[in-house]
């Protein structure tokens, strides 16, 4: 039974091309998990959905099999930040629908019978999960029902096939759900014909409108306008839930960065003098750039302008020359020499086709393969040999497409030289290839080039004196809040300020700086850190100001904004009540204009519909909407000012169709189920793995 086989054989190549597929090996830090466990007693969960505790570990446990999962169906795996992100993201949701979504999604009454699933996988009604799957298809590119049951044997006897099955089952059964659930929503939303009828006409109504705009955006104090504490807190009581936040922390804290002196600028240009020689007469580029270089040996051709993001000057010389070696560059603290190895005329890219070969044989099999392999016989030859099953570029079986120097296959990199219609051998960590270009873009003028690159090395001496600074000021503070901004004060430190959450990790522009935030949040209003060094290159010293809980902030913490936006609304009425005072007795817009010392303004297609302009005020058009024609009206007050309009004339257009108004229903349906799972998670779903990760 190779049905593993076959699944890794599918992904094989395809694998390598696809990053966002997210088989990526989960990596952790245990240093940092084992303090924050330590340092919390009842804050070692990852959260909490529909009232289940989900524990580090068991968390850890459900990302390393969805790791597993994963990695035995790519027979790959890649360590990035971005794909350990996915992969916990991907983990999360699976256990948000298995604790959250399918429960509430049954207790509506909603089912997924033991047949209906079977179905999924070999009925007429696939699941997207099960279609999807490569290992589903057998050599010919067709869904196989016999596929799939070998699959679920063989899960009876291996635990890596178990694996496998459940995840895919699992997957489509809640796939299966939310499709009925959104099916239910989305027939709640049926709009008939009548209703869409009325939606075309309002749309298709529009206004042509005459208006003077009295300008009160800047909200001057007024002593006429009070907000007394009253308003303040039956706005509060109103608009709670405008008012929930996470916990969060207020902080000031000064940054040290680990800064080349000039001394060592002066020592690592002498060093790199010292290596120029060697580095423009030696025969072994490879091994003298390993060893001496922070930029290694690259096989890459560069056409002109390449390099700049290298460095301008080593873009310029190589621009200018054919041969020879530049002298040395600098650029901030770092040193830059290039020397030109090669000339040639290049394509950017090249067609590929390739015949994969695993196993033991795989080499020899190539090597008699490319013997009778001609371009009549290639695709005939990939269909019956090769292992990748999966790349048919243009429907012919073996086809890879294009490639150029940033879209390839590791290991395919020369093919950018070879020669068109000359099949070759190529052996990559996939397996053997026969390989051959079939065509070119134009070949233009490249350059291969040799670039010795070093960055100023920070002596231990400049190391120990930044940090140094950093201790002081962490001693002189004495562990309180008074104290640290004492010293900064009278010593000039520089000290940000900055409101963090459990999730902040960069702080400005520097990065991975979660020892600082999970400090912050392990201590009291008033403390201050010791030395926190990030990256090897920073060294921060931390304070506390204030500590903000879950849930709805405080009236005191958010009195102030509130106040100011009761003064807002009260203002914009007092000041429409000001200009209606001057305004009094007057009978035409150019009066009313002359009056405020401003002009009259003309809106036309003015609509109270979908279509309405998203720059004009709400209050005005919904006025516009109910004013009589040739009446002057207002003033209504806007946060732009107070407006006096006239209403000139109303059309009935025809712009505004049918379609339109099924793709504007269509845009509702589609925000209607986004947020279906946002609204169920809202009350149910307790996210802290910013604490851990």
């Amino acid at each position: 039974m190779a049905a593993l086989e076959t699944i890794r054989t599918k992904f094989g190549i395809g694998a390598s091309l696809i990053i966002a597929f997210g088989l990526l090996l989960f990596l952790v830090n245990p240093s940092d998990i084992i303090q924050t466990i330590q340092s919390t007693s009842s804050k070692n969960d990852v959260g909490k959905i529909n009232g289940k505790s989900i524990s580090y570990l068991q968390f850890d446990s459900e990302v390393r099999q969805m790791d597993e999962v994963r990695k035995m169906i790519s027979g790959t795996s890649a360590n990035t930040d971005e794909g350990q992100v996915q992969l916990r993201n991907m983990t999360w949701q699976t256990l948000v629908d298995r604790y959250l979504v399918v429960p509430t999604i049954e207790s509506a009454g909603i089912r997924v019978g033991q047949q209906e699933q079977e179905n999924m996988f070999v009925g007429d009604n696939l699941s997207p999960v099960a279609s999807n799957f490569y290992g589903f298809y057998d050599e010919d590119g067709n869904y196989s029902v016999d596929r799939v049951r070998e699959l679920v044997e063989a899960a009876e006897t291996s635990e890596s096939y178990r694996m496998i099955r459940d995840y895919l089952f699992d997957n489509a059964r809640s796939n299966r759900f939310n499709e009925k659930y959104l099916g239910l929503f989305n027939a709640g939303t049926y709009v008939n014909a009548l209703e869409r009828k009325r939606a075309i006409e309002e749309n298709n109504a529009t206004a042509n409108v005459d208006f003077v705009l009295a300008p009160g955006t800047y909200f001057p104090e007024d002593s006429t306008v009070v907000v007394n504490k009253s308003e303040v807190e039956k706005y509060y009581k109103a608009h709670e839930d405008a008012f929930r936040q996470v916990a969060n922390r207020d902080i000031r804290y000064a940054v040290f960065e680990l800064n080349a002196s000039q001394e060592d600028i002066a020592n690592s240009n002498a060093k790199f003098v010292g290596l120029y020689d060697e580095f423009a007469s030696t025969d072994n580029m490879r091994a003298f750039l390993q060893k001496n270089s922070d930029r290694k040996w690259d096989d890459s051709w560069y056409k002109a302008g390449e390099l700049r993001t290298v460095n301008a000057d080593v873009e310029n010389f190589v621009s200018a020359n054919n041969s020879g070696v530049s002298p040395v560059f600098q650029s901030g603290t770092t040193f830059y020499a290039a020397r030109i190895m090669d000339n040639a005329n290049l394509p950017d890219s090249v067609y590929v086709r390739h015949i994969m070969l695993v196993g033991n044989d795989a080499k020899h099999l190539a090597d008699s393969l490319l013997g009778v392999v001609n371009k009549n016989n290639f695709s005939t030859l990939a269909n019956l040999y090769s292992a990748d099953k999966g790349n048919a570029q243009d429907g012919e079986m073996g086809n890879l497409g294009w490639m150029t120097k940033n879209i390839m296959i590791k290991g395919f990199e020369p093919v950018l030289e070879a020669k068109v219609g000359v099949p070759f051998v190529l052996n990559t960590q996939y397996g053997s290839h026969v390989v051959e270009v079939t065509k070119t873009t134009k070949p233009v003028a490249k350059k291969k080039v040799a670039i010795f690159e070093k960055e100023t090395t920070i002596s231990k001496e400049t190391e120990r004196a930044i940090s140094e600074q950093a201790r002081l000021l962490a001693v002189r503070s004495q562990g309180k809040l008074d104290n640290f901004k004492t010293v900064c004060d009278t010593t000039g430190i520089y000290a940000r300020s900055l409101n963090i959450t459990e999730a902040t990790d960069s702080y400005g522009a520097i990065s991975h700086a979660k020892e600082v935030t999970r400090w912050a949040f392990n201590n009291k209003p008033g403390k201050v850190s010791d030395v926190i060094p990030v990256d090897n290159k920073y060294f921060f010293v931390v304070a506390v100001e204030k500590a903000h809980k879950e849930g709805i902030a405080p009236l005191n913490e958010v009195y102030e904004s509130i106040r100011s936006q009761v003064y807002r609304e009260k203002y914009v009425q007092k000041h429409a009540q000001d200009v209606a005072a001057q305004i009094e007795g007057l009978t035409s817009l150019e009066a009313v204009a002359e009056k405020l010392n401003t002009t009259v303004s003309n809106l036309t297609d003015v609509t109270f519909s979908t279509s309405s302009a998203p720059t004009t005020e709400p209050a005005f058009i919904g006025a516009v909407a109910a004013a009589k024609e040739g009446v002057l009206t207002g003033p209504v007050a806007g946060m732009m000012g107070a407006y006096v309009f006239k209403v000139n004339g109303r059309e009935m257009g025809s712009y505004f169709t049918e379609d339109d108004a099924k793709a504007a229903q269509a845009r509702f349906v589609n925000y209607y189920d986004q947020m279906i799972l946002p609204i169920m998670m809202d009350k149910t779903v307790k996210d802290n793995r910013a604490r851990f990760y």
